[in-house]
């Protein structure tokens, strides 16, 4: 039996590398909207940019409500382009509803362009390509599988490509303003989902870090790793192809029980676009990201430069919040030598109860005990942390962490994708803004803060023995745990097991 088995492994792994990418197929490059003056968009933030030269305009998104109205907004006051570039974009009700507006959109003529990364679109090639079918909308996956309907055959045989992901996330309209920041789109980013829903941070932007942001999209976009879905399915799709799920799309949002009135909120959202406006912190910013090409050839991303020439330039203290924290020899070893020069380092992070994904936090947990020896401030997200927005259906959601944002000295601050992970280091390309603004990092403090207060989390320390304790408050009551709170014994011996294997390098 196990040699039939092992035959039949092998002769799939041949089979697999038999698969490959087309490479005949039509193929137009594109770039951003250069006129964006010409857009009314444009012309709001216009006098505004012309009283901060040099300088742009950012807005914190903190609430997931807030943060899904300003994109349905966007694709309302669009007139010339949206491009959209996502990791994850969930064929759950917030997924269908954000589609079908871009397809109102592309109805009066604005131009629609979609970036996918191609991991978790298994199954849905149809559909996307019939979407594409419209003369608005382009749709493109990044590094797609070349074994559609059995990707682990890729892993068996092209690992070494298929393991660079994309993981930015942006929306930017008109070439005029931008979003971007940790949220994909999906229900459990934007408060609505029942079962667990995430605390998550993105970033509004105007001004000159907008075209800037567009010109990181046409990379992507333009790159040979991005692949038009049409060049990865056998059958064109016809307008009917197109007016059928456009159909099935509609229908399946009006079953849908939105937890809030879209429309209505949005109506609200471009009245108070003047004030919104003037709430902007006009500063220095620009993007930074992890170039594919780089992190291929085994190079540590741009991003990752970046932010560690900021560590070196940091006086005082660094702030941060990261859904998954693997830290690896060497990032221990960074922390220890900038807490013996005098800086304050403090994490906010998700505890086993709140993460998503085990295994990353049994690579953080590799090395906890090592962050808190050096100094390092560790608390963890609470399960029913009290600050998440929580959704408006029945029952009560888990809380879970997804925030990727820093910040230097109560001076600097980066918000984007990127984790403090090995994925996020070499594996994966990241975007983030980064922006030099005391009064936007102020703000940007106090939500932080606010994921330390201990309702919403567990401070973790050592105790005599040097093993890790969690402390937190329950109605009022200082209460102290002893193992992992709020978890079974079977998550705890999973992630323990996962810990001593030799895979955090992937996490």
């Amino acid at each position: 039996m196990f040699i039939r088995f092992g035959m039949v492994l092998c002769l799939s792994v041949m089979i697999a590398a038999c698969a490959t990418l087309p490479k005949d197929y039509l193929r137009t490059d594109s770039t951003a909207f250069s006129n964006y003056l010409a857009t009314d968009l444009g012309q709001f933030f216009a006098e505004a940019e012309g009283e901060h030269p040099g300088k742009s305009g950012f807005a914190l998104i903190r609430s997931g409500k807030h943060a899904f109205t300003s994109r349905i907004a966007m694709t309302e006051l669009a007139q010339k382009s949206l491009d959209l570039q996502y990791y994850i974009w969930e064929p759950d009700a917030t997924g269908r509803i954000l589609m079908e507006r871009l397809l109102r959109a592309a109805d009066r003529g604005v131009r629609v362009r979609i970036l996918l990364d191609d991991m978790n679109q298994s199954g849905r090639d149809a559909g996307i390509a019939a979407l594409d079918a419209h003369p608005g909308i382009e749709i493109r996956l990044f590094n797609p599988f070349a074994n559609r309907n059995a990707r682990i055959l890729d892993f068996l045989s092209d690992l070494r490509r298929i393991n660079h992901r994309m993981h930015n996330k942006a929306i930017i309209a008109d070439n005029a303003v931008a979003i971007v920041g940790g949220r994909n789109i999906g229900n459990h980013y934007f408060d609505v989902d029942t079962e667990a829903n995430f605390r998550d941070l993105d970033l509004a932007a105007a001004g000159p870090v907008v075209r800037d942001v567009s010109a990181v999209f046409d990379y992507f976009w333009n790159a040979n790793w991005s692949m038009p879905i049409t060049a990865l399915v056998d059958h064109t799709p016809s307008p009917a192809d197109l007016q059928d799920v456009a159909e099935r799309l509609r229908r399946k949002i009006a079953d849908d029980v939105y937890p809030y009135p879209l429309d209505q909120n949005v109506a609200r959202l471009k009245s108070e676009l003047r004030a919104i406006r003037e709430r902007f912190v006009w500063a220095p910013g620009r993007i930074v990201w992890n170039n594919p090409d780089e992190v291929a050839n085994g190079a540590q991303g741009g991003i990752v430069r970046d932010i560690a020439a900021k560590f070196q330039q940091a006086q005082e203290e660094v702030l941060i919040e990261s859904a998954y924290l693997v830290v690896l020899d060497r990032g221990v070893e960074l922390a220890q030598e900038m807490i013996e020069r005098g800086l304050r380092i403090r994490v906010l992070t998700n505890s086993l109860a709140s993460n998503d994904v085990i295994a990353a936090h049994a690579g953080y947990a590799k090395r906890r005990v090592k962050l808190l020896k050096a100094g390092v401030e560790i608390y963890e997200l609470r399960p029913d942390a009290g600050e998440i927005e929580q959704s408006l259906l029945p029952g009560r959601s888990k809380a879970a962490l997804h925030t990727k944002a820093m910040v230097i000295d109560r001076q600097a601050l980066y918000i984007g994708s990127f984790n403090l992970d090995p994925r996020s280091l070499s594996l994966n390309t990241e975007a983030a803004i980064y922006v030099d603004s005391p009064e936007l990092a102020r703000q940007t403090i106090a939500y932080l803060d606010e994921g330390i207060r201990p309702v919403n989390s567990y401070r973790v320390s050592l105790d005599e023995d040097g093993s890790p304790v969690w402390t937190t408050d329950n109605d009022g009551m200082p209460v102290l745990y002893d193992k992992e709170p709020e978890t079974t014994f079977w998550q705890r011996f999973t992630a323990g097991f996962i810990e001593m294997l030799p895979v955090e390098e992937q996490l």
